[in-house]
């Protein structure tokens, strides 16, 4: 099926088996997220062809890389695609630019998809081309190694952990670098981590895998917001949601995001202009959110929306309970007190208020 990834894999080993059945968007950015052991870079490998699977069909786009029901395997040298490991693994004796140009020359002029002045600007590495990379920073070197997977000219582009080897400050550093590719450049990418925030930054469809099962496979903000999933268990549970910048109050710096699917501005951030129209993605945490029967407009608390208890769920703490909610067409999540609940009756396809303390800017 043209515009979309089939991974139908089964790959047995002595101690571990993935066994998934797979479909995801042929664009944007999907995150195979899950604890370490639960088949994320196995699955990855078997994409790559780095790892023959028994019994697999991969589709990317509509062309066929594997079916072992006719006994075809696409080679990994010949599958169109980029590969980025935790480690960027540069070419020590050729300059910044040697690395770039290595695989970029071995594409014939008419397939290639990206120059190589394209992607120093995307990964805003052109003052580093003459350097080598035994002079690079760790998140230099990371950004060079991202470049050179997309100078193959990749129809799909594999990420395996990339920032898993960086501290925190160069996790920021490269984050909004890999925001700039989602955005300008039209290769899906496949995106293995185990850190929530970064997935929550930048996936648009979300893969959880547990012990080498898929057990949640959706948009990413439908996803983050289903109580079955331990997601919605954990300190971060919340959601993701992309929104769109209607105005701005210049007397309070306060910027109007209109939610998909609501027609007037639902959310209010603190933060300067930006061009109406433009997106905006941000996090709103479960226990950022409380619940009333009535809109308090003398509370402090900015943003107030329209909601509709979907489903109400035990918390792992047994004080709390877990509520997804429906703002008129947003998934939302929170966390309050059995008490809270239990005094305000919250049960499914009631009307209630949600009281939004918090709102987390992504990017």
């Amino acid at each position: 099926m043209n515009g979309s990834i089939t991974a139908r894999i089964r790959l047995a080993r002595d101690d571990f088996t993935l066994d998934v059945d797979l479909q995801l968007p042929g664009r944007g950015i999907t995150a195979l997220f899950g604890h370490s052991g639960s088949g994320k870079t196995s699955c990855l490998r078997c994409l790559a062809g780095l790892e023959r699977a028994a019994s697999a069909y991969i589709e990317v786009n509509g062309e066929v890389w594997q079916d072992s029901s006719r006994s075809f395997f696409l080679p990994p040298h010949l599958r169109p695609l980029g590969y980025v490991f935790q480690e960027a693994s540069l070419f020590a004796h050729l300059s910044v630019r040697g690395n770039l140009e290595f695989g970029w020359r071995r594409i014939a002029p008419a397939e290639r998809k990206v120059s190589v002045e394209q992607a120093s600007r995307l990964l805003g590495i052109g003052h580093l081309l003459e350097r080598t990379p035994a002079t690079l920073s760790g998140g230099e070197a990371q950004r060079v190694g991202i470049a050179r997977a997309l100078l193959s000219s990749p129809r799909l582009l594999l990420m395996d952990e990339p920032l898993a080897a960086l501290d925190g400050p160069r996790k920021r550093e490269i984050l909004p670098y890999l925001e700039r590719l989602h955005d300008e450049l039209d290769i899906p990418v496949v995106y293995v981590s185990h850190a929530q925030d970064e997935v929550a930054r930048l996936a648009d469809h979300l893969v959880l895998l547990e012990q080498g099962r898929a057990t949640a496979s959706g948009p990413i903000g439908e996803t983050l917001a289903r109580l079955d999933l331990s997601l919605a268990q954990g300190e971060d549970a919340g959601v993701v949601i992309e929104g769109q910048v209607v105005g701005h109050d210049p007397r309070y710096d306060l910027l109007d995001l209109r939610l998909p699917g609501s027609a007037a501005p639902l959310l209010r951030i603190a933060h300067p202009a930006l061009s109406p129209g433009s997106t905006l993605r941000v996090k709103v945490q479960a226990r950022d959110v409380s619940l009333t029967l009535d809109a308090d407009s003398t509370s402090s608390i900015l943003n107030r929306l329209a909601v509709r208890v979907l489903q109400v769920q035990a918390a792992e703490n047994p004080a709390h309970v877990l509520v997804s909610l429906d703002a008129n067409g947003t998934a939302l999540l929170a966390r309050i007190t059995r008490y809270s609940a239990d005094q305000l009756d919250v049960h499914p396809g009631q009307a209630l208020i949600a009281q939004i303390k918090s709102v987390a800017l992504l990017g």
